[in-house]
C-alpha cells in the first residue's frame, strides 16, 4: 500500500474516531443543555404551586397548557426535592409523551403531599433530533470531503517523490546522464533529490576510478604474462632440452595459463559488478545450446558422456558474449564434475532452462555454491565459474538455483516474466 494510501486510511480512522466521540459528547452536551432549561421551567412551576397552596386552595390535579401536576397525599414527613425523565399521559394529546418532571413534599392544613409536575419534553426532543442529523450530515460531508482531498490532493502532491523512485530503479552507473530528480513545491523532496543527486556523483567518481584500474590492472597484468607465454612456447620447442627441464616449463606454462584465465575472469567479475558489459541483442537460446554442445563434442567423447537435449525454441535479450560464458561453464562443469560413461541432460523451455549431469553422489554445498573460490576438494577449476554464472543471473534478472535429485546435480535458470 502506498504511503499517500496509509496517509489517507489512517486519516479518515482519526477524523472519524475524533467525530464519532465529538458527536456523542454533543449529544450528552446538548441534551443537558435542554434538561437544564426544563428544570428551570420545572422550578417555576413547582414555586407556583406551592404559591397555589399558600392562598388556601386545596391541592388538586391540574393541567395546565402541558405542564401536569399531581398531588399525592402521603405520610412522608421529608422528601428530597428531584428532577428526573418519566413518561406520563398527556389528557391534551390523548397518548404517552416523554416528559421532565420535578418532585417535592408540600404541606396543607398538616397534612404531607407530594407534589409532581411533569412537562412534555417533545418539542425539545425533536429539537435535538433535528441539530443530531444536521450534525451527522455535516460530520459525513466533512469525512468525505477529507477522504477526497486526500486521495487526489495528496496523489499529485506524491508525484515527484514517485518520478525521483522511477529515476532511481532507472538508473544506470554506467549511463553518461546524470541524476537530476523530479522537481518539487515540497522543500524535503527538493532536500531529497539532492541528496541523491550528490550521492550520485560521488558513486560515479568511485566507479570511474574503480573501471579506470581494472583497465589498467588488466593491461598491466595481461602483456606479461603473454610475454611469458610466447616465451614458454618457444622454450617448450627447443628440442635441446632434457625431460626433465622440458616437464619444469610445462608446469610453469600450465599456472602461466591459470593465472591469465584467473586474471580474465576476475575482470569479468568486475565488468559484471559494474555494468559494464550493455550490449544487448536477441539470442535464439536453442541454437546457441547447440552451437556450444557441438564445441564441446570432443570432451564427451573423451569421458564418453551421454548428451539428451530437449529444447524448445526460446529467445532471450543479452549480451551474446555473457550467454556465451553461461553456456560455457555449465557445459564445462556438467564434463569435469562427471564421471567415466555418465550422463548429461540439458532441457530449455518457455519458462527455464535445466542442466543436469551425473556425478559425485553428494549433493554440493548449496549455500557456498557460488561464492567465489569455493570448490570442491577435487575440483582442478578456480572457483569461479559458478560465481559468473550467478552474477550474470543477476544481471539479467535469472533466478538461479542448484539441487541433487536422485544422483543427478541440476542447475536451473528462471527466465523472468
Amino acid at each position: 500500500m502506498k504511503l499517500s494510501a496509509h496517509y489517507t486510511k489512517t486519516s479518515v480512522y482519526i477524523s472519524l474516531s475524533v467525530l464519532f466521540i465529538g458527536a456523542i459528547i454533543y449529544y450528552f452536551a446538548i441534551n443537558f443543555i435542554a434538561d437544564s432549561q426544563l428544570d428551570r421551567g420545572l422550578q417555576q412551576q413547582l414555586t407556583e404551586a406551592e404559591e397555589y397552596l399558600r392562598t388556601g386552595q386545596a391541592p388538586q390535579q391540574y393541567d395546565l397548557d402541558r405542564d401536569h401536576a399531581v398531588f399525592t397525599q402521603t405520610m412522608q414527613q421529608t422528601l428530597k426535592k428531584r428532577f428526573f425523565d418519566t413518561v406520563y399521559f398527556n389528557p391534551k394529546t390523548q397518548k404517552a409523551e416523554s416528559g421532565r418532571a420535578v418532585e417535592e413534599l408540600c404541606t396543607f392544613n398538616n397534612v404531607h403531599y407530594i407534589v409532581r409536575i411533569t412537562i412534555s419534553r417533545e418539542g425539545t426532543k425533536y429539537l435535538i433530533e433535528v441539530i443530531t442529523i444536521i450534525t451527522l450530515a455535516l460530520l459525513a460531508i466533512l469525512v468525505f470531503t477529507l477522504f477526497l482531498t486526500n486521495r487526489y490532493l495528496l496523489d499529485g502532491l506524491w508525484k515527484p517523490f514517485y518520478g525521483t523512485l522511477r529515476e532511481i530503479k532507472e538508473f544506470n552507473i554506467a549511463d553518461v546522464p546524470r541524476f537530476s530528480g523530479q522537481p518539487s513545491k515540497v522543500e524535503e523532496f527538493n532536500e531529497l533529490n539532492s541528496a541523491i543527486n550528490e550521492m550520485s556523483l560521488r558513486v560515479k567518481d568511485d566507479y570511474l576510478s574503480l573501471k579506470e584500474f581494472t583497465e589498467n590492472a588488466s593491461h598491466e597484468m595481461m602483456t606479461p604474462l603473454a610475454v611469458v607465454t610466447t616465451k614458454l612456447d618457444t622454450l617448450i620447442q627447443d628440442e635441446t632440452l632434457g625431460p626433465e627441464q622440458l616437464s619444469q616449463i610445462t608446469d610453469i606454462y600450465a599456472s602461466i595459463n591459470k593465472s591469465t584465465r584467473l586474471n580474465q575472469a576476475l575482470i569479468l567479475l568486475a565488468k559484471l559488478e559494474n555494468k559494464v558489459i550493455t550490449d544487448v541483442e536477441v539470442i535464439v537460446l536453442e541454437s546457441a545450446i547447440e552451437s556450444k554442445a557441438m564445441q564441446f563434442q570432443e570432451l564427451l567423447q573423451a569421458k564418453n558422456l551421454s548428451l539428451s537435449q530437449q529444447l524448445t525454441h526460446k529467445t532471450f535479450e543479452a549480451s551474446k558474449y555473457l550467454i556465451d560464458i553461461l553456456l560455457n561453464n555449465f557445459f564445462s562443469n556438467a564434463i569435469r564434475h562427471n564421471y567415466e560413461g555418465g550422463t548429461i541432460e540439458v532441457m530449455l523451455s518457455e519458462k527455464e532452462l535445466c542442466f543436469k549431469n551425473t556425478g559425485t553422489p553428494d549433493d554440493l554445498a548449496q549455500q557456498h555454491i557460488f561464492e567465489r573460490f569455493k570448490k570442491g576438494k577435487e575440483s582442478q577449476g578456480m572457483g569461479l565459474g559458478l560465481t559468473l554464472v550467478k552474477n550474470i543471473c543477476q544481471l539479467y534478472r535469472l533466478g538461479i538455483s542448484y539441487s541433487h535429485v536422485n544422483g543427478m546435480h541440476i542447475f536451473t535458470v528462471k527466465f523472468p516474466h
